[in-house]
């Protein structure tokens, strides 16, 4: 599967800057707001070491990590959802993502002006929220013609057309769908409905270069992630030994696109499993939870549908006993079954007939 993940924030909090840092693609960045009138596309791939360590083993012809493709959407400012701005008008891409990463601005400068006239972070996320939901109610009431037609055909058209309705009353309060208290499969229902707040949030501080290492205050119960977004865009551009040094200099430990990608794995329930061969050596993502055919799945439909056994062994086991001849003489490769629950960082090969 691949991640799709949406940054979005008020105009000049430094969306582009950071979605430059983490592409190393030129965004737009500049002092103006609305300077960004297409959304930006970047994939990239997931920095993950373990890729190297099982490449040294298996000599494949290629190494292939995990992608996760970041949209840089044009500033969300008051009245975007009504029309106003730039914002407005991909919407519609911010629908197709996995989660949002909200851009919030707490750097300090005279150069960059903030749409409010002041450095406020907690009113900011505030005036996200409520744009994001009157675009919720927008979608709900264009498709509340539809589901009242479609009530009248039986008892689970029309328990979808009350949840709906339910669902409206609380947006109408201020509050994201996804805090909603949605019963036993009521969740389901709205799905096609494609709300902007049911997606999963991950806040983003974006600090000045001194702030780096610290923790912002919590907002809404959510704790903000540091990035200096100016800080990366300069780290982007160094030698590794250069960054290691800079990230020394800053207190902190990895670049942002690694906390990103972590805290975004985290936040959706995400892991990753590995396949390793002469081809080539590649990680996956799947759910947490998920079982053997399904990562099977993921590499290919045959492989779920014609599932038969994985034979598997944990990252751990495959490095300290050399790949799979050695896990075969310490007897530390397994042969699971369909019923098997993929643990993250396992090495699997699949065996299938269809």
């Amino acid at each position: 599967m691949s991640l799709s993940i949406a940054i979005v924030g008020l105009p000049n909090v430094g969306k582009s800057t950071l979605f430059t840092a983490l592409t190393h693609r030129g965004g737009v960045a500049t002092r103006y707001p609305f300077a960004s009138v297409e959304a930006n596309v970047g994939v990239v791939e997931v920095p993950d070491n373990r890729l190297q360590m099982l490449a040294d083993i298996v000599n494949p012809g290629r190494i292939v990590p995990a992608t996760v493709e970041f949209v840089d959407i044009a500033g969300l400012a008051r009245g975007s959802s009504l029309g106003e701005g730039l914002g407005n008008q991909f919407l519609a891409r911010i629908r197709e993502a996995d989660a949002l990463v909200e851009v919030l601005r707490y750097f300090s400068s005279n150069d960059v002006v903030h749409v409010e006239g002041n450095v406020n972070p907690a009113r900011d996320h505030d005036t996200l929220v409520t744009e994001l939901v009157l675009a919720d109610l927008g979608t709900i009431e264009r498709a509340l013609p539809r589901l009242s037609k479609e009530a009248k055909r039986g008892k689970p058209e029309a328990a979808k057309l009350a949840v709906v309705e339910r669902l409206m009353e609380w947006l109408n309060e201020g509050q994201p769908a996804r805090d909603f208290a949605f019963g036993d499969e009521e969740q389901a229902m709205v799905y096609d409905l494609h709300l902007l707040t049911m997606k999963p949030v991950l806040l983003v501080a974006n600090v000045d270069e001194d702030a780096a290492a610290l923790i912002p205050k919590p907002i809404m119960g959510i704790n903000p992630l540091p990035i200096s977004a100016e800080a990366e865009s300069a780290i982007a551009q160094m030698a590794p030994e250069e960054a290691e040094e800079f990230f020394s200099m800053l207190g902190i430990e990895e670049s942002g696109l690694v906390r990103l990608v972590q805290a975004a794995y985290q936040l959706l329930g995400l892991q990753s499993f590995f396949t390793a061969g002469e081809m080539e050596v590649r990680a996956w993502t799947i759910p947490i939870g998920a079982k053997a055919p399904q990562a099977a799945g993921v590499i290919h439909s045959d492989f779920e549908r014609g599932f038969i056994k994985a034979e598997t062994a944990s990252f751990d086991d495959y490095v300290s006993h050399g790949g799979e001849a050695g896990l075969k003489t310490a007897g530390k490769l397994r042969q699971e079954g369909k019923e098997y629950v993929v643990s993250e960082g396992d090495v699997m090969h699949f065996k299938f007939n269809v």
